[in-house]
């Protein structure tokens, strides 16, 4: 495609190994940005499918600068390097921040493991946060900035009663709280910043994303008429990435972001 609304900007996207991290990364790279990218590990993977050096190389192909970061989100010493080596690896300071990373292990609340909550929250709330600061001096030097925060629709509480829980029962319940206070610090942290230019918005799917995780986690429950596309997930992320300067502190749903834009769905490729 001929538009690169990207080109000349730097772009810093987390849990970009696979899912929709990597396709967001790929779709930046696709219309101009240099992008870097940061996962757990470049060349291993645990157990689905994508490493962060196979993305590296699919967005490389678009021509612009690509900084591949092996970080542990849940480690606030590597948290700290992570915007630092991005900025130097790209070239100048971050102009747009997608923290797009999470932690999701779906169980009663009644038992669930204390230490498996509070690193749900270590990775979910603190790591966004944490990013956001340090990209923050940056983007308020410029005068802009875009801070993207990947939500999801369990953070909605369920009426009732009666519950109608749904295919996963209360087990979104922990998850889902973390994306709840992800929200919440993302509108507030969009109104101690707003008139600086830097626009912070949360983005979450209408539909599930089948994702590699999402597949683990859901795959054996989700209709077909429950899905929406990854490029439809993207196309409604990437609305925020160059969002205008009052549009801010939303929690944007990814179709109506389409809608609401006019965007047209392109492939990942920008096609």
């Amino acid at each position: 495609m001929s538009e690169k609304r990207f080109a000349g900007r730097r772009a810093l996207v987390t849990g970009a190994s696979r899912g929709i991290g990597a396709s967001l990364a790929r779709r930046l790279a696709a219309e101009g940005a240099d992008v870097a990218i940061t996962a757990r590990s470049l060349d291993t993977s645990a157990k689905l499918p994508g490493t962060l050096a196979e993305v590296g190389e699919r967005i490389a192909a678009h021509g612009g600068k690509v900084a591949l970061i092996g970080a542990d989100l849940a480690n606030e010493d590597d948290r700290e390097r992570i915007v630092p080596e991005a900025a130097e690896a790209l070239g100048g300071p971050i102009d747009i921040l997608v923290n797009n990373a999470a932690m999701g292990v779906y169980a009663a609340v009644a038992d669930y493991p204390l230490r498996r909550a509070r690193l749900h929250y270590e990775i979910n709330v603190i790591a966004p946060l944490h990013l956001a600061q340090a990209a923050i001096p940056g983007m308020r030097e410029r005068g802009e900035g875009w801070i993207v925060n990947v939500s999801s629709a369990t953070a909605k509480p369920w009426p009732g009663p009666p519950f109608v829980l749904g295919g996963t029962g209360t087990g979104t319940t922990v998850y889902g709280s973390s994306k709840a206070a992800l929200n919440r610090l993302t509108n507030g942290l969009a109104a101690e910043l707003h008139g600086a230019g830097i626009r912070v918005n949360t983005v979450e799917p209408r539909a599930a994303v089948m994702s590699e995780g999402a597949q683990e986690l859901v795959g054996h429950i989700v209709r077909p008429d429950q899905i929406e596309t990854m490029e439809q997930m993207v196309e409604g992320a990437l609305a925020l990435c160059d969002c205008p300067a009052d549009y801010t502190g939303r929690v944007g749903v990814s179709l109506d972001l389409i809608e609401e834009f006019g965007r047209t769905v392109r492939s990942l490729d920008g096609v």
